[in-house]
């Protein structure tokens, strides 16, 4: 395994297309094509499922994605550091979260983390869910930003929460439900459901779209593979969703109503250890104080 191949992997998983890659990589369309088949060859998994007409990556190319991020940001950062022997040490904050709507979170903390700890460098990386917290007990990331997991004793790490979260239902102005001040999961019954993927969707509100959807066909609702995409189907007028707030943008003409009887969710941080990691204890505590904002 060499770097080559790393970053060959890499441009295909970020392109899904060989010939896109070799573009990028100002190589031949072949020369990518052997270095992923030695690639697959050595780790003995196929890391793509390639057709005539499309390429995906498979469960083990998507397990291989964050080592192989991991594996080329090590041998840039060790290239850079001797490009001039006179720079400073930097010190890294890895962060792992499972959507990108959560590190719109994160910009005002880790400006106040900058300030104070000049030779910071934040790395953000979003994971699917399986996997995040294999990371974390790798010592891969520092912490995971995220809702807490019903069973988090099985998460060897600590938990911090940083607030209560609301779930809301969520609907374009023209909606009937709009003018409603509070709803209730009756009166989501008939309606039609735009949905995050259940493995992706934080666990109450998961359970609470699986109640939505018994028994109804399968075409009065939509799954989406992140909350972005559900906040764009919910504003185009294809149906209503359930999210927690910090899913939802504020500056969206979207309509956000309250739904009675289901309780807020714990957001807050997972993480190992604090001991020898000051800029990870400042930014819960910085993060704690902001909670209102978000």
């Amino acid at each position: 395994m060499n770097i080559f191949q790393l970053t060959c992997f890499l441009a295909v998983a970020e392109h899904l297309n060989f010939a896109r890659a070799a573009e990028q990589l100002h190589v031949t369309h072949p020369a990518v094509s052997q270095q992923i088949q030695a690639l697959e060859k050595e780790l003995n998994v196929r890391l793509f499922n390639r057709t005539t007409r499309t390429v995906k990556l498979t469960e083990a190319g998507l397990v291989f994605l964050n080592d192989a991020r991991h594996m080329v940001a090590i041998s840039e950062r060790a290239k850079k550091r001797f490009e001039n022997p006179y720079d400073r040490e930097i010190q890294t904050l890895s962060l792992g979260c499972h959507s990108y709507a959560q590190l719109f979170l994160l910009p005002s903390v880790l400006k106040q983390l900058t300030s104070k700890y000049a030779d910071l460098h934040p790395r953000l990386q979003v994971v699917p869910f399986p996997h995040l917290y294999r990371l974390l007990e790798e010592n891969e990331v520092d912490a995971v930003i995220g809702f807490r997991e019903p069973d988090s004793k099985k998460i060897a790490a600590n938990y911090k929460e940083i607030k209560k979260v609301p779930v809301s239902c969520i609907c374009a102005p023209e909606n009937p439900l709009a003018r409603y001040p509070t709803v209730t999961v009756d009166d989501l019954k008939n309606e039609k459901l735009v949905l995050l993927d259940p493995g992706k969707a934080q666990s109450d509100t998961a359970r609470l779209q699986g109640e939505l959807m018994g028994g109804r066909a399968a075409s009065s609702f939509y799954f989406c593979e992140s909350a972005e995409a559900v906040v764009i189907l919910v504003q185009a007028g294809l149906g209503i969703s359930l999210l927690p707030d910090l899913f939802i943008p504020p500056n969206l003409s979207l309509i956000r109503i309250p739904i009675e009887g289901v309780e807020p969710v714990s957001f807050g941080i997972y993480y190992k250890s604090l001991q020898g990691n000051a800029p990870l204890k400042d930014m819960i505590q910085w993060m704690k104080v902001s909670a209102d904002s978000f």
